[in-house]
C-alpha cells in the first residue's frame, strides 16, 4: 500500500464516509494518518463530530488519526491572486486593470477549480513526511490528470522560451552585454522560473502519483454510477494510473423472507435490481470490489463508522520491505 490513498466518485456516492473509515482502519492498525477532504460541506467534520480547517487537526481520542479540510473556493481565490501577483509584477501599472479583468474572468473559467486542488494536493504530498499515510476523499478529475501531461509538452517550450528571450535581449541590448550574457538574463527570467517550477511541481505530482498511490472509486449500485466509475477507470488509464479496486456502497438490504407488503415487495425488487447491477460490476470491471456497504438508517459516525472500516477489505499495513 501506497503512502497516499484517494478515494474517488461520482458526487454523493458517499466517498467521504468511505475514506473516513478506511483513515480511521489505517490510524487504529497503528498507520500514523492524516485524512485530507475537498468536500466544501464540511462532511468530515460532521462524520468524527470535530471542527477542522485547512491546517492538519489531531482527531480527538484517536491517537494516530489527523484531519483536514480544504475549501476549495478559498483555494481558487489564494491561485488567482498568486497569478495577478505574478503577472503585475512583471507589466506595466497601465494594464494592471485589465489584469484585473482577465483574473476575474479566469476565476469562472472551467478547471480554475480543478487546477487550484490541484496544486493543495501537491503541496501536502510534498509536505507529509509526519504521516505514514495521507487518504484523500477524492481522486484527481479527468482535467487534473491532464496536467500529468503537460511536463513533456512544457520542456520543448520552455527551451524554445529561453531562446527567444535571449533573442529580445540581444537584440535590444546588445550594445550593452553580450550573448552569453543575454543567456544568462534568459535562465534567470522570474517567469522562466515560474514555468520550471511548475513543470517540475507537475513531474513531482506524476512520480508520486504513480509510484507511491492507490486508487479506489466508490460507487453506488446504479447505472449513473456504474457509467461514471467506467469513465474514470479509463480516464486515469490514459495517464498511466491504476485503479486499485471498487467499493459498492449505499446498499439497499434484504428484507426478511416472511416481510409481506407494499414496503417489502418495493425493497425485493429494488434489492433484486441492485444485485443486477453489482453483478455487473463484478464481471465487467478488472478491479476488484473490495468492499458492498449496506446503506444505514443514520448517519454513519461513531460506532456505525468503526463497523463501515472493518468491511473494507483494503490493506492497511505498509509495503513490505523487498527481499
Amino acid at each position: 500500500m501506497g503512502t497516499f490513498v484517494f478515494f474517488g466518485g461520482k458526487g454523493g456516492v458517499g466517498k467521504t464516509t468511505i475514506s473516513s473509515a478506511y483513515a480511521l482502519k489505517s490510524a487504529r492498525a497503528g498507520q500514523e494518518t492524516l485524512i485530507v477532504s475537498t468536500d466544501p460541506a464540511h462532511s468530515t467534520s460532521d462524520v468524527f463530530d470535530q471542527d477542522f480547517d485547512d491546517e492538519p487537526q489531531s482527531v480527538e481520542d484517536e491517537p494516530h488519526l489527523w484531519a483536514m479540510e480544504i475549501d476549495p473556493e478559498d483555494e481558487v481565490e489564494a491561485h488567482m491572486m498568486d497569478v495577478k501577483r505574478r503577472m503585475t509584477d512583471q507589466v506595466s501599472p497601465a494594464i494592471v486593470n485589465e489584469i484585473d479583468r482577465q483574473i476575474e474572468l479566469a476565476h469562472q473559467t472551467p478547471g480554475a477549480y480543478e487546477a487550484a486542488l490541484f496544486d493543495r494536493f501537491i503541496e501536502v504530498m510534498r509536505t507529509a513526511d509526519d504521516y505514514d499515510r495521507v487518504v484523500f476523499d477524492t481522486s484527481p478529475t479527468g482535467g487534473t490528470l491532464r496536467l500529468l501531461s503537460l511536463p513533456e509538452f512544457l520542456e520543448e517550450w520552455l527551451e524554445r522560451l529561453v531562446d527567444k528571450r535571449a533573442e529580445s535581449i540581444d537584440l535590444f541590448e546588445k550594445a550593452a552585454i553580450g550573448k552569453k550574457e543575454a543567456r544568462r538574463r534568459a535562465e534567470d527570467d522570474p517567469i522562466i522560473q515560474h514555468l520550471r517550477e511548475r513543470k517540475e511541481k507537475f513531474e513531482f505530482a506524476g512520480e508520486t502519483l504513480r509510484d507511491d498511490a492507490a486508487f479506489y472509486l466508490v460507487l453506488n449500485p446504479d447505472e449513473l454510477s456504474i457509467r461514471e466509475t467506467d469513465r474514470a477507470v479509463d480516464a486515469m488509464a490514459e495517464e498511466g494510473l491504476h485503479v486499485d479496486g471498487l467499493v459498492i456502497n449505499k446498499v439497499t438490504p434484504a428484507p426478511d423472507d416472511d416481510e409481506e407488503g407494499r414496503g417489502a415487495a418495493y425493497l425485493a425488487e429494488r434489492v433484486a435490481t441492485e444485485r443486477e447491477r453489482i453483478d455487473e460490476v463484478r464481471n465487467s470491471f478488472d478491479q476488484p470490489v473490495v468492499a458492498i456497504i449496506e446503506a444505514r438508517t443514520r448517519e454513519i459516525k461513531g460506532d456505525l463508522l468503526e463497523t463501515v472500516a472493518d468491511e473494507l477489505e483494503i490493506d492497511v499495513r505498509p509495503d513490505a520491505p523487498e527481499a
